[in-house]
């Protein structure tokens, strides 16, 4: 099986296969920075003390992630809240992730959602 060959980036370097170009990862940067601005904080979103209390007595509950069996460190909503507060308080749409699950899988699933939705 051979490598795959180098491309050349729209500004004109040479780029190893599975790498990034200096200018791709700026703009990526500066994009994830615009998006930070417009989104509002934890503590706006919801996530206070009272929810840390909640989510922390959730795990102790429910210790294992619900994907993988592996010790779950995250609360997260099975059906995104987006602001509404009776789904976020709602438990039984609550599940405990580890890490992995909440920060890939999930997070995929999320975004292939969005893009359903007209």
């Amino acid at each position: 099986m051979g490598t795959r060959a180098p491309r050349i980036c729209g500004c004109g370097y040479r780029i190893a296969p599975g790498a990034a170009c200096p200018c791709e990862e700026r703009r990526a940067r500066e994009r994830k920075a615009r998006h930070d601005q417009r989104r509002p904080t934890a503590r706006q979103r919801g996530y206070t003390a009272e929810w840390e209390r909640e989510s922390k007595a959730f795990l102790a509950a429910n210790p294992a992630c619900r994907r993988c069996g592996a010790p779950a460190v995250l609360v997260d909503h099975i059906q995104a809240h987006k602001g509404n507060q009776r789904l976020f308080w709602n438990r039984s749409n609550w599940q405990p992730l580890c890490r992995p699950c909440h920060s890939g899988a999930k997070q995929a699933q999320e975004r292939r959602e969005e893009k359903k939705i007209p």
